[in-house]
């Protein structure tokens, strides 16, 4: 099951808290956006590594209570076990998209604001049960 598709433009034309645009069998591809003030949640995955590219406005990335300051171009690559989040500290959307390895979402999912991501069980129950 391959996927081919301008990671860019989905980025950049993306509104959504989250979306899960491939799953594939070991990894997944997602694209985020973050409202100026926002962040995506202080979590850890235990058996997911997360590499997330930022293609749009400033951030900061907190990697085990480390601090370091996100534009775009930025690369954060998360290893399993490191407790991490990631705020929007500018003034527009923080456009993101984002690798795990394995999956760590439900195929498919689409979560519109932060709030209905934090609000999905069935999708937390997926991500802390991937080994």
């Amino acid at each position: 099951m391959n996927h081919v598709s301008n990671i860019v433009k989905a980025t950049d034309e993306n509104s959504f808290f989250r979306r899960v645009v491939f799953t594939g069998a070991k990894s997944q591809l997602v694209v985020m956006s973050i409202p100026p003030g926002g962040n995506i949640g202080m979590e850890v995955h235990k058996h997911v590594e997360q590499s997330l590219f930022i293609r749009s406005g400033r951030g900061e990335a907190s990697l085990d209570g480390d601090l370091m300051a996100l534009e775009a171009g930025s690369v954060v690559v998360v290893e399993p076990g490191t407790e991490h989040d990631i705020r929007n500290t500018g003034d527009v959307d923080l456009k993101i998209f984002t690798v795990y390895a394995p999956p760590n979402h439900i195929d498919g999912i689409v979560h519109k604001t932060k709030a209905e991501a934090d609000a999905d069980e069935a999708d937390e129950a997926f991500g802390q049960r991937v080994a």
